[in-house]
């Protein structure tokens, strides 16, 4: 099952859309939003299945579906906790700054908690005040969980994620080394992430969802060039299930938390990126300095993840870096 939310009022209103990403049809009279149905999902989520199942059998009214106009599925979260689940991009950063990787980095998940009262839809632009902040796509997958108690274990949490999305987790690298240096955190450095046009349920995924993975390949095209083509899949070190856990701790997790990945990374550069930082550290540790610059205005990225039909799985993320409009 997939599902997103057209743009409308601050929460968007929640449709299901057709396995082709052709076709939605209004799921208002079952939950008016996404947020509400992820409050009450076990009893909401058999209707809104009733309504995709009557939306792929053509037996319901249904209005062409376009990705523009889509919000973010969760346009407001309650929270976005996102993790560094692809420990070979940690170690790849730290190399070329000849910092040390602790030996824990590998067994205990690296997360901050994000910004989550504005999640940008598909098409919406990064706004970029300027452009010496270092501008940098971060492609990711994320999942969105129900309530989840504290102190779950790593496997009993991988039945809470309830979708799975891909985002474009933005940063600002040239300011992300003076927030650190507080010993605070990023904040700043961290500006809206935008999600893809649709959330799936993992059954949606088919054999690709395994052990909390999802084992597909990543596509980030920038300025029409495609730069990287990672494997989501068997180099992602924490799983779903070890993330939710680490941030359940010590408290309880709430329904409509999003959970995120972090940059996706292969050991295999040939696959390319998911962020620019990443080339720009291979750069570093081939030849001494970075080459490849950071994003600029009129600068687009293009995010999206296809199946083994090769059909997309949530869409695509399209934006643009402009200057904020003042």
């Amino acid at each position: 099952m997939k599902l997103g939310s057209l743009k409308s009022g601050r929460d968007g209103k929640l449709v299901v859309v057709s396995h082709d990403l052709a076709w939605y049809a209004d799921a208002g009279h079952i939950a008016p939003t996404l947020q509400s149905a992820l409050d009450d999902w076990d009893r909401i989520e058999p209707q809104l299945r009733l309504l995709a199942t009557d939306l792929e059998h053509g037996v319901i009214p249904k209005e062409r579906f376009h990705e523009r106009l889509a919000a973010a599925p969760l346009p407001r979260a309650y929270q976005w906790a996102d993790g560094s689940a692809y420990v070979n991009h940690v170690e790849l950063v730290r190399k070329a700054r000849g910092a040390e990787m602790p030996e824990s980095f590998w067994t205990d998940p690296l997360m901050y908690q994000g910004a989550s009262d504005e999640m940008l839809g598909p098409r919406d632009p990064i706004l970029l005040a300027d452009e010496s902040w270092g501008c940098d796509l971060e492609a990711e997958i994320v999942v969105v969980t129900d309530d989840v108690p504290r102190g779950i274990d790593r496997d009993s949490a991988l039945d809470h994620i309830k979708l799975v999305g891909l985002v474009n987790d933005v940063s600002l690298r040239n300011l992300i080394p003076a927030e650190l240096a507080k010993g605070f955190g990023f904040f700043q450095s961290k500006p809206a992430t935008a999600f893809g046009p649709v959330a799936v349920t993992p059954d949606e995924l088919g054999s690709a969802w395994q052990g909390g993975r999802v084992h597909l390949k990543l596509e980030s095209v920038w300025n029409g060039k495609r730069v990287g083509l990672t494997d989501a899949g068997p180099e992602m070190t924490f799983h779903f299930g070890q993330l939710i856990a680490h941030i359940c701790k010590t408290r309880n997790v709430r329904a409509g938390s999003v959970v995120g990945s972090g940059t996706v990374s292969n050991k295999d550069w040939s696959r390319g990126y998911s962020c620019i930082a990443e080339k720009r550290a291979i750069e570093t540790i081939e030849g001494g300095e970075p080459k490849t610059e950071f994003m600029r205005f009129g600068d687009t990225i293009r995010i999206e993840m296809k199946g083994a039909d090769g059909a997309s799985v949530f869409g695509a993320i399209e934006q643009r870096v402009a200057p904020p409009v003042e």
